[in-house]
């Protein structure tokens, strides 16, 4: 064996050392990092998963898209005039009046702000959108049936007479068929005439 000069030489083994990736992984700032690496995944995923839950669970929208691939489902909507504690109140030909909005609201929504050059009518349809109200008139049972596709609506109907009165109701339609009952518990006002 040469030596260069200056230069000697060890009979010992040198120690064996872990490899560098290996020292890395078993360093604890480097298990931490791992650690709160996962658990930000961990959170990241959790709250697009709620996200999506949420998503899935909000009112559907009747406009674009939306309308387009619904457009062929309808729910046909009974409404029935449940003549208990009414009298001999006539019935037919009563107008019922259904909304994709709440009149009401809307109205007061449009008083609270001016709207120059616009009415009230306008107002309502621009809020609707291509939801547009449907009319009917209940039979001489006190029942009228209605085709109307999904959503949230509104049920506003009269019963003229001595004792008057009128339904503004919220109903989620929905499925092939569904019933909605006006009863004198459930109207939104009661008058009577003198």
């Amino acid at each position: 064996m040469r030596v260069a000069r200056g230069h000697t030489v060890s009979r010992r083994t040198p120690k064996r050392r872990a490899p560098t990736e290996q020292r890395e992984l078993n360093d604890p700032s480097t298990k931490r990092a791992i650690v709160v690496v996962a658990l930000r995944a961990a959170l990241v995923a959790a709250l697009l998963g709620a996200g999506l839950a949420v998503y899935r669970k909000l009112p559907q929208d009747d406009s674009g898209a939306a309308l387009a691939g619904r457009a062929s489902k309808q729910t046909l909507l009974r409404i029935v005039l449940r003549r208990e504690g009414l009298g001999d109140a006539g019935v037919a030909d009563t107008a019922v009046e259904l909304y994709s909005l709440d009149v009401a609201a809307a109205r007061r929504e449009f008083d609270d702000e001016r709207r120059y050059g616009q009415r009230f009518e306008d107002f309502v349809a621009r809020r609707m959108g291509a939801r547009q109200p449907v009319s009917a008139k209940l039979n001489r049972e006190g029942q009228a049936l209605v085709a109307l596709p999904p959503g949230r609506w509104w049920v506003h109907a009269m019963l003229p007479g001595a004792n008057e009165l009128a339904w503004r109701l919220p109903v989620n339609v929905s499925g092939r068929e569904q019933t909605v009952e006006l009863t004198p518990s459930n109207a939104y006002t009661r008058t009577k005439s003198f």
